[in-house]
C-alpha cells in the first residue's frame, strides 16, 4: 500500500489543549513516526470546556448543539486550525497529505449509541487546505460498538515494531489521559481494549477545587500526603470494574463524591492509588496477564502512579513509552493520523474485541477543501 503523510490532531478528556503529530503511513504495518507539538489552552478555555459537560447532558441527537455549543464547536474547530497552522510553520520539512480531527468529546454514552465530538471537518478543512477525516466514532457505535477506545489499531502497529527485548507478548499498552484505557496486544490476533477507568481526571478536578491548580505537577501535591485505603476502597467498589470488556467512560461517569473529607495532599496521593489500581484491575478481564506494561499519556508523569503500577504488577515490566523508543505524550494525535490514512483505505478502525462492534469496521467522514 502507498505511504501517506498525516497530521493527527487530539484534544483530549484532560482538556488542557491540542496534541499535532505526523506519522507517514500505508494504514497497516509500516509507521514512521514525524514530529510532534502542542498547544495549550488558557484557563480561562479551560473553564468553558469544562462548563460545556454539563450543557451537553442536554443532547439527545448528536448533532444537537444547545446553550451555544455551537458556537464553541467553531471556536474549538478555529483554533485546531491556527495549531495546524502554526506547526506547519515550525516544520516546514512536513508534507502533509490529510488530517485526522479528533474534536473534544462533551458526551460520550454507549448505553444510548450517543457520543458528540465538538468539531467542524469542514471548517477545518476550509482553514488548513487540507483534506480532513472527522467524526471516527459514530460508525463503530452504529454497529454496536462502545465508540471507544480507538487508539488500539495503532498500538497494535507498534507493537510489532518493537525492539526484540521487548517483545513480551502479550503487550498491554496504558494511555493515561483523563481516563485512562488499555490495549492488550497478543502475539497473534486482534487486540482487545477497553477503557479502565479514572486517570488524571479526578486529580485535576481535585487539586483545582481544592488547591486552585489545574493540575498535580510531578505529583508534587501528592508527594506531601499518605493513600487513605478506605476511599480507595470505594472507589474500586464501582460495577464498572467487575463489567466486563468491551467497555468505556464518559468524564462524569466518576466524581469526588468519596474522596470529599480528604485533605488536598492526601486526595491528590489516594486518587493517584486509585488511577494506578484501576489500570491493575483491568488484568482481570485481559485473556493473559500481560508481560510488559508500556506507559504513555500525560498521567506517566505523575511517580505515584507509576510506583503503584511498578509495586502492583508482579512480574510483569512496567515502562514508560519512551523507554519503547516511543513518544507518550504524542500517540494518541499519532493514532488519530494513523487512523485518518486507515479510513480513506477503508481498513477497519474497530473491532470486536476492541469496541464490542458486531463486526471489524471502518469510520469516520472526509471533508475536502472547496
Amino acid at each position: 500500500m502507498s505511504l501517506k503523510c498525516a497530521i493527527g490532531l487530539m484534544s483530549g478528556t484532560s482538556m488542557d489543549g491540542i496534541d499535532i503529530a505526523v506519522v507517514t503511513t500505508d494504514g497497516s504495518a509500516q509507521v514512521v513516526r514525524g514530529p510532534s507539538g502542542f498547544f495549550g489552552y488558557e484557563a480561562s478555555f479551560r473553564r468553558r470546556l469544562e462548563s460545556a459537560l454539563e450543557t451537553a447532558r442536554e443532547i439527545g441527537d448528536r448533532d444537537e448543539r444547545p446553550g451555544g455549543l455551537d458556537e464553541l464547536e467553531r471556536e474549538i474547530t478555529l483554533r485546531h486550525g491556527d495549531a495546524v497552522r502554526r506547526f506547519l510553520a515550525q516544520h516546514p520539512q512536513v508534507e502533509a497529505e490529510i488530517i485526522g480531527f479528533h474534536g473534544q468529546t462533551v458526551l460520550h454514552r454507549p448505553e444510548r449509541g450517543l457520543t458528540v465530538q465538538l468539531g467542524d471537518g469542514g471548517l477545518l478543512a476550509a482553514e488548513t487546505g487540507l483534506p480532513v477525516v472527522y467524526d471516527m466514532r459514530a460508525n463503530d457505535m452504529q454497529r454496536g460498538g462502545q465508540g471507544a477506545p480507538l487508539v488500539p489499531a495503532y498500538h497494535a502497529a507498534l507493537a510489532s515494531s518493537l525492539p526484540a527485548e521487548l517483545r513480551r507478548f502479550p503487550v498491554c499498552f496504558v494511555n493515561i489521559g483523563g481516563i485512562s484505557n488499555v490495549t492488550f496486544v497478543p502475539g497473534q490476533g486482534h487486540p482487545v481494549a477497553f477503557d479502565s477507568g479514572p486517570g488524571n481526571a479526578l486529580i485535576d478536578q481535585w487539586v483545582a477545587a481544592e488547591g486552585g491548580v489545574p493540575y498535580d505537577a510531578d505529583g508534587m501535591i501528592a508527594s506531601e500526603g499518605g493513600v487513605v485505603r478506605l476511599v480507595v476502597d470505594r472507589y474500586l467498589e464501582s460495577p464498572f470494574f467487575a463489567r466486563a470488556a468491551p467497555k468505556s467512560l464518559d468524564r462524569g461517569d466518576f466524581t469526588l463524591v468519596h474522596a470529599a473529607e480528604l485533605e488536598l495532599a492526601d486526595g491528590a496521593r489516594t486518587l493517584a492509588t486509585v488511577s494506578a489500581e484501576a489500570i491493575l484491575k483491568a488484568a482481570d478481564l485481559m485473556p493473559k496477564r500481560p508481560g510488559m506494561w508500556i506507559i504513555c499519556g500525560g498521567g506517566r508523569k505523575n511517580p505515584h502512579i507509576m510506583a503503584d503500577l511498578r509495586a502492583g504488577a508482579g512480574k510483569a515490566d512496567v515502562i514508560l513509552a519512551e523507554d519503547a523508543g516511543l513518544d507518550g505524550d504524542a500517540m494518541e494525535a499519532e493514532a488519530w493520523a494513523y487512523l485518518a490514512v486507515r479510513s480513506i483505505k477503508g481498513l477497519p478502525l474497530t473491532f470486536p474485541t476492541t469496541t464490542g462492534c458486531r463486526e471489524a469496521v471502518s469510520g469516520g467522514l472526509l471533508a475536502v477543501p472547496e
